[in-house]
């Protein structure tokens, strides 16, 4: 009796311990049974995951491509982009060279679109056309022609010197020979080095300056071409063709940097050298290899050369017309003052250096206007100085005409800084621009008047001084109105570039 009660309980337990049982093995049944029937749901990544892949460009910690390779970084070359896989061993890298893998996420390019790129690589600067002025393409295009036709030029004037030398050899021994040749060559260095002498003129007369280089160029093979008609007169004449040419080399060395900066966006001028040399280089290549197929065929060596030339002297003009400059030399601010004293307003850089005179014949002294010139020019006496003088009391400078000569001469005083003379030079300009249309007055009315004297149109003492007081007045008006106006059309103000005269007007020592 003692252990009946337990005895019960326990038999209580395990019948209800054994139900339980059955209940949960009949329920894990149902949830087996309806988990094989149903399909197997779809994962989808959560977006943040997808686009982790695409937007990830710097070390990936937790992704996985499959069991043995992680993805690590994304890189972007030239616009083609590239991932970097890692082979792993569990959670360990494996080490070698061969551990890394790149994949690139871009499809092959085309022959065609591989062969543009790798030709652009070489004649284009890097980030063209946002890394250069606009002006640069229609530069290099002029720049291509001319070295076309030069290099075509030179096959013609080689051929003609080859044949001089072999004219020359049949009449003096082979030492001789090449005697000719080397005084020749040493002729022309020392022609190079007597140019260089020019110096400052190769920045402010940088357009002119090019274009004459150019234009010695041409001559050079022209004279070299006449040695095939005279070829007695070999040596003089291939010296003479060999110091122009030399001479224009100098200029084609000294004005390229300028140009090239002018092109430049940033600091890339050494980009900008490289790719425009390598420009003029396969233009002069083609240029050679079709001149030896037009040579073959016997053409008129005159003719030829003489229709090639047409070529390299317009291109060699155009080219020198598409550069864009953005400081103020004496022919562009010639332009600025005039057209803002006939308009009010200064032309932009592009307008600016398109009205620019880039070449003059030599015999053409049309200079009115000298800036920084000696007193003795400037005045025919005395008399004429005191008569402006007080004018110019508080300026460092004094303007005047002097009628003998026909100019308007700017005399600088010792303590003339950099405005002063950009204000000297706007002045005379001012002048200038009174005198002339005092002038076109005076003829409208002396073409109404039947005896025909025009002695009166030279402007006497009395108007000398009117004009000279206008000017002044002008000047203070305008001055400063045309210095912001050229500013704000770009142009850079420097007195350098317009290449004044070194005589002052200093007072006496005591």
């Amino acid at each position: 009796m003692k252990f009946e009660r337990p005895s019960k309980t326990l038999t209580a337990t395990a019948s209800s311990s054994s139900q339980d049982a059955h209940l949960l093995v009949r329920e894990t049944l149902r949830i087996s049974a309806n988990l094989a029937s149903s399909p197997p749901p779809s994962v989808v990544a959560p977006p943040e995951s997808r686009s982790l892949e695409a937007t990830s460009f710097g070390l990936v910690e937790d992704q996985f491509v499959d069991a043995s390779l992680r993805l690590i970084c994304y890189e972007e070359v030239d616009g083609r982009r590239f991932k970097y896989l890692a082979h792993t061993n569990g959670k360990k890298f494996n080490k070698g060279s061969n551990s890394i893998r790149s994949i690139s996420l871009q499809s092959r390019k085309a022959p065609a679109d591989e062969l543009i790129s790798f030709i652009r690589s070489y004649v284009v600067p890097e980030g063209f056309p946002d890394s250069v002025s606009p002006s640069y393409v229609p530069y290099m295009t002029w720049r291509a022609l001319k070295h076309f036709f030069g290099g075509a030029m030179g096959v013609f004037t080689t051929q003609a010197l080859l044949h001089s030398v072999g004219v020359s050899k049949s009449q003096a021994m082979p030492g001789a020979v090449a005697i000719n040749w080397i005084i020749k060559d040493g002729s022309g260095r020392i022609g190079k080095m007597l140019f260089s002498r020019q110096g400052k003129k190769f920045d402010y007369d940088l357009k002119q300056l090019r274009l004459s280089g150019d234009l010695l160029m041409e001559l050079g093979a022209g004279v070299e071409l006449a040695t095939a008609a005279a070829p007695h007169l070999f040596l003089p004449l291939a010296c003479a063709a060999n110091v122009a040419k030399n001479v224009a080399a100098v200029t084609s060395t000294s004005t390229r940097t300028p140009i090239y900066k002018a092109f430049a966006r940033g600091e890339n001028i050494g980009d900008v050298t490289a790719k425009g040399e390598c420009v003029g280089n396969v233009a002069d290549l083609l240029g050679t290899g079709l001149s030896i197929i037009i040579a073959k065929r016997n053409p008129s060596l005159f003719t030829t050369f003489a229709l090639l030339s047409c070529g390299y002297l317009y291109s060699s003009y155009r080219e020198v017309k598409s550069v864009v400059l953005h400081t103020l030399n004496r022919a562009r601010f010639t332009v600025a003052v005039e057209s803002f004293l006939k308009t009010g307003c200064v032309p932009n850089l592009q307008e600016g250096n398109m009205m620019e005179t880039v070449f003059n014949f030599p015999w053409c002294k049309d200079r009115p206007i000298v800036l920084g010139s000696r007193f003795k020019d400037a005045f025919q006496d005395a008399k004429s100085f005191y008569d402006v003088e007080p004018v110019f009391e508080k300026e460092r400078y004094v303007v005047a005409y002097n009628p003998a000569k026909g100019n308007i001469y700017a005399v600088l005083k010792d303590e003339a800084k950099s405005d002063d003379i950009l204000k000297a030079a706007f002045h005379a300009h001012v002048l200038l621009h009174i005198i002339r249309s005092s002038k076109d007055s005076q003829i409208i009315n002396e073409n109404t008047n039947t005896s025909g004297d025009h002695s009166t149109l030279l402007p006497t003492p009395s108007d000398l001084q009117g004009h000279v007081a206008e000017s002044y007045s002008m000047v203070s008006a305008l001055y400063g109105p045309f210095k912001t106006k050229a500013k704000e059309q770009g142009w850079v103000m420097s007195d350098s570039l317009l290449n004044p005269g070194r005589a002052r007007i200093c007072q006496q020592v005591k």
